[in-house]
């Protein structure tokens, strides 16, 4: 149960269990940027100064984060929506918005590129608050709504005045970090990371998008590119290429980071009032890094 009623269903369940069951038979959870976010966010645990002992990883990487968390001491199970993974690693099968499991029975929830397609997110986070014992921590990473500019606009010339939607709407940091709160998770962070790649590419472009499970689950049916229109944008993509023959696009991921209510936290600091996002304590490399 959710503290929501009549969510409307943005995102097709099924095609949502089939892309994710494809993105994980692509590449197994260990694609480039879902690597990216698991890096990030183990960073991000080991500062924090706590004893953690079950966890519950939600996103593709599972396997790679059980066995760091396992490493810590830590009991982990494993749940998504794709039952091809969940199959392989012996998890359980369900949507992160439908989590079936009993108040306050883990310490840790890490979510890794699949909060922007869920469709009943307040109620998602909701379950997690309250699934979470009291001072536990929610940690998660997601593509966000910045992110392939470059090809979208690419995609939008091409199609002209047939433009359709072929990568699902995602979340802007605000929006997150505002939905954390409404959640009644405490002490909120939400911040961002940019990254400048440069692809030599399409096909390399749209496998990582792919391999995150990012291609297009909104209900209403699909739109798939056709063959001209492919044409155009590969043409549009070399166009724009640099003189290294390289296409710069970019991808923001944003990081969340919020507890469950206990009376013994410190106070929140007030909205605006001087905030330093924890990315920033995190030495960043800013260049462009080459996607071949």
């Amino acid at each position: 149960m959710t503290d929501t009623v009549n969510v409307p269903e943005v995102f097709d369940r099924k095609r949502r269990r089939l892309v994710r069951d494809r993105a994980y038979g692509r590449a197994n959870g260990e694609d480039f940027l879902s690597q990216i976010m698991v890096e990030e966010i183990l960073e991000r645990l080991d500062v924090v100064k706590r004893t953690f002992r079950r966890a519950l990883i939600l996103g593709l990487p599972a396997h790679r984060l059980r066995s760091e968390l396992e490493t810590r001491g830590m009991t982990v199970v494993i749940a998504d929506s794709g039952p091809r993974m969940v199959q392989a690693l012996g998890g359980v099968l369900c949507d992160d918005d439908r989590l079936p499991f009993a108040d306050h029975s883990f310490d840790l929830i890490i979510n890794i590129g699949s909060l922007d397609t869920i469709n009943d997110l307040p109620g998602a986070l909701v379950l997690c608050r309250r699934i979470l014992i009291p001072d536990g921590l929610l940690l998660a990473a997601l593509v966000s709504a910045e992110s392939f500019p470059s090809l979208k606009s690419v995609i939008m010339e091409a199609e002209g005045d047939r433009v359709s939607a072929h990568i699902h709407p995602q979340i802007d940091v605000r929006t997150a970090g505002d939905l954390m709160t409404r959640a009644g998770l405490t002490l909120p962070v939400a911040d961002s990371d940019n990254l400048n790649l440069r692809y030599s590419s399409l096909q390399r472009l749209i496998s990582d998008i792919r391999d995150v499970g990012g291609s297009n689950i909104m209900t209403g049916g699909l739109s798939s590119i056709k063959r001209d229109i492919y044409r155009i944008i590969q043409m549009l993509f070399d166009a724009r290429a640099r003189a290294d023959g390289k296409f710069r696009e970019s991808v923001t991921i944003t990081y969340l980071c919020a507890w469950a209510p206990h009376p013994d936290q410190p106070k929140p600091a007030r909205r605006g009032s001087g905030q330093i996002s924890l990315a920033t304590t995190l030495s960043a490399n800013g260049e462009d890094e080459p996607r071949n």
